[in-house]
């Protein structure tokens, strides 16, 4: 934010000032560009590094899962509230006032929530390093494959427990070939029973971790498609905003960019309402807890009914611009109210609210331990595969279809969101075969039991 407020505030960090038209403008140069794309690297990093991870470490911090989920959805109630207040109030302070004070105001905050956060260091509860969990992962793989002739026993004194011996089990069946990497065979182990060839035998806990990650991998799968519609529908909004009434009023015009906020906002008090009262009455309704892919499942479904209801308003707005002839006239206006598009919006947020702290939650409590600092950061994985996976549909659609041209009024965008719902009723029943077979690991009973008191 530092380096993002000096290209506003130093002349020389950027283009000079253009006027548009005007035939005397000069392109920025390598300066101008290596700055700003390495104000948005570290903005990106950062960003990437602490909206999962600032979950995981707030989680830590409890012991009952209640307590946990109940962190996470706070959490992203916060993010979500900040998002709409720098949404709104920063983009009105940078288009009104000034760049330099609208970046310089972001840095500051920063400042203030790294102060805030390093003055509490001491008081958190810290998890002690305990190298990569990702070479763990590596060696049970290596190892595995490295004894893939050896014959399975089925005695527990074979296979290496490590430090937990008081625990020592066999190795579940499932995915019983990466058992082989726990099976002790000479020279694996020196005299005090310590590992001799690491990248050769593994504990049982190891191996079993490397099952639970690959046990999680289909029901994470499914939440790429999830975040897709939701990566493409950001920019087409705009688009669409931008073809639409947006005034309120005689004198306000709605800023097409700020349509989106109506998702955050909505998702912010959807949050607080689950938190609060929707879930305490659906424990008290069923007395029972709603599980993390119940409430993923449900989200599904809103994310479905958003993309239906924003192909039936596209369909609208089309009947609207083709009865005024305006697919004749580029970037031509029609009227039809911008609030056309809120349900739609309404309903991704809604859908938001559920899966994405779902999602979070879920994989929190069901990561192996040696993954738990990790576990959140899945998200911010499927956030990215999601906006390349959109990028590619759109260009895969605009190749074969003419649905999508450089004027929507001239397009079919409606028949793309129509695709979008297939895609995610497809999806969704992807999902629910990989929710109907998974076997919770570390959400039992117990929890259940302990949040549906918590509420009620």
């Amino acid at each position: 934010m530092i380096l993002l407020s000096l290209t506003a505030a130093i002349g020389s960090l950027r283009p000079q000032h253009c006027e548009t038209g005007s035939s005397f403008c000069q392109a920025a140069s390598k300066v101008h560009l290596g700055v700003l794309y390495a104000a948005i690297t570290l903005a990106s990093i950062g960003l990437g590094v602490i909206r999962f991870t600032l979950a995981t470490l707030g989680a830590n911090q409890f012991d009952e899962t209640k307590d946990q989920v109940m962190f996470i959805d706070w959490f992203f109630f916060t993010f979500y509230a900040a998002n709409v207040i720098s949404s709104i109030a920063i983009v009105y302070i940078e288009d009104n006032i000034s760049w330099v004070l609208g970046f310089g105001l972001c840095a500051a905050f920063n400042l203030i929530g790294l102060i805030i956060f390093l003055s509490g260091t001491r008081f958190y509860r810290h998890d002690k390093p305990q190298g990569s969990p990702f070479t763990s992962i590596a060696r049970v793989v290596v190892a595995a494959i490295r004894k893939r002739n050896v014959l399975l026993s089925s005695k527990d004194e074979d296979y290496h427990h490590g430090n937990n011996k008081a625990e020592a089990s066999m190795p579940e069946r499932s995915f019983r070939f990466f058992n082989r990497a726990a099976m002790k065979t000479e020279g694996d182990t020196y005299s005090d029973g310590s590992i001799a060839k690491p990248w050769r035998l593994c504990t049982v806990q190891q191996v079993e971790d490397l099952k639970g990650l690959i046990r999680i991998l289909p029901v994470w799968s499914t939440s790429i498609f999830l975040a897709t519609p939701l990566a493409f529908q950001w920019s087409m909004t705009v688009l669409q905003a931008l073809a639409m009434d947006r005034h309120l009023g005689s004198s306000f015009k709605i800023p097409a960019g700020s349509v989106m906020v109506v998702v955050l906002i909505t998702t912010s008090i959807f949050i607080a309402l689950l938190d609060r009262f929707l879930i305490p009455a659906w424990q008290k309704l069923t007395g029972r807890s709603l599980t993390p892919l119940e409430r993923i499942g449900i989200g599904h479904v809103f994310n479905i009914l958003g993309m239906v209801v924003s192909a039936l308003v596209e369909a609208k707005r089309l009947k609207i611009a083709h009865d005024h002839h305006l697919q004749r006239q580029q970037g031509s206006i029609v009227p039809m109210s911008v609030f056309w598009l809120f349900p739609q919006l309404v309903l991704v947020g809604i859908g938001e609210a559920l899966h994405l702290p779902g999602n979070v939650s879920f994989y929190y409590q069901e990561f192996p331990v040696s993954l738990k600092s990790t576990a959140t950061a899945m998200m911010s994985i499927i956030i990215g595969i999601a906006f390349y996976a959109s990028m590619i549909l759109v260009d895969i659609i605009r190749k074969v279809t003419n649905w999508l041209p450089d004027d929507i009024n001239k397009g079919r965008l409606d028949n793309f969101f129509w695709t979008l719902v297939v895609l995610g009723l497809l999806n969704f029943c992807y999902y629910l075969a990989c929710a109907k077979f998974y076997k919770y690991q570390n959400v039992d009973k117990e929890d259940s039991e302990r949040q549906f008191q918590a509420h009620g």
